[in-house]
């Protein structure tokens, strides 16, 4: 059986970062990218608020550069996910893709959250052309313009406010007649003159022609349907953390995030580390993700100098 000395699980910007890292400290870090190689950031299409690129940078050129990057100092990273742990003993036990068994001195869990959609053929068709999850990442593409956003609680009170700053007008896709969302972000957004909230409503159909999204159709709870002129439609329903395989052995908190020790990327088990969004349930940047990643690599170089 394979033993790994660093092994990174996940290739995103935290993993590529802890990649990066741990090949230059000479950890010959091991890295299995999942299923997304490159994460959520490579469902946008070109990223201006990442550091280092005034002109702003196409979002698979990005990470396919932080992988290059990661490879030229001599990481190895291979297709595959991993299935199952064992972390109830060190060296830790792993399964990769169901059938390939690997042993780990130190492992980096940066692993991610995917977005949740609402399960929309056009959804998908306009992801990337008009439909996104992160309001922060691509808000200033719809500068000016007439947006929506789906949701009710804090993130979606919160996505919408910071796109109200942006745009002309935010239409506020809510299916109650309530917000899940606290005191304060439900004043706010009443309190904000171009957002327009649509209460007891569910989004029926994205429309759009080649050039992306132009609109939304929209059912009400009494089945009047109508359509609305949008250039942006941003979902705000949630994230779901991908941390699902090592739950028996890590601690996480309600929503599934892993709890890590403080301003540190320690989990509750002594050489299991965590990076990215997979352990923050704020931020949810590239430049975050990147940043922990960095973070988890210079801590799991200390922690195997005194193995």
């Amino acid at each position: 059986m394979e033993t790994i000395r660093c092994l990174i699980i996940g290739g995103g910007p935290a993993g590529y970062t802890a990649a990066i890292y741990a090949s230059r400290a000479g950890l010959s870090p091991v890295l299995y990218e999942g299923m997304e190689p490159g994460g959520q950031l490579t469902t946008t299409t070109v990223v201006e608020n990442f550091p280092g690129f005034p002109q702003g940078v196409d979002a698979n050129q990005l990470m396919g550069d932080m992988r290059a990057q990661a490879l030229r100092f001599g990481a190895d990273i291979r297709r595959g996910t991993i299935t199952s742990v064992d972390f109830s003993e060190r060296p830790f036990r792993l399964v990769v893709d169901g059938e390939t068994g690997i042993v780990a001195e130190a492992v980096i869990i940066a692993t991610g959250a995917a977005a949740k959609y609402l399960g929309l053929p056009s959804e998908r068709k306009f992801r990337g052309l008009g439909v996104s999850a992160c309001a922060t990442c691509d808000g200033f593409f719809y500068r000016k313009k007439d947006v929506a956003v789906v949701g009710g609680g804090d993130t979606a009170c919160e996505e919408a406010t910071y796109l109200a700053n942006i745009c002309k007008k935010v239409y506020m896709i809510v299916r109650r007649d309530v917000f899940r969302a606290s005191v304060a972000m439900r004043e706010k957004v009443k309190n904000t003159p171009n957002i327009e909230i649509l209460w007891n409503c569910n989004t029926q159909e994205i429309l759009g022609d080649d050039s992306g999204v132009t609109g939304a159709r929209i059912v009400r709870k009494d089945g009047k349907v109508f359509d609305i002129n949008v250039d942006g439609f941003f979902l705000a329903i949630g994230h779901h953390p991908n941390s699902d395989v090592f739950k028996e052995f890590i601690d996480t908190d309600e929503n599934g995030y892993i709890v890590t020790d403080g301003k540190s990327s320690k989990t509750n088990v002594e050489g299991v580390f965590a990076a990215g969004d997979v352990q923050d349930p704020s931020f949810r940047q590239a430049i975050t993700a990147a940043a922990s990643g960095c973070k988890a690599a210079l801590e799991v170089e200390k922690y195997l100098m005194t193995k």
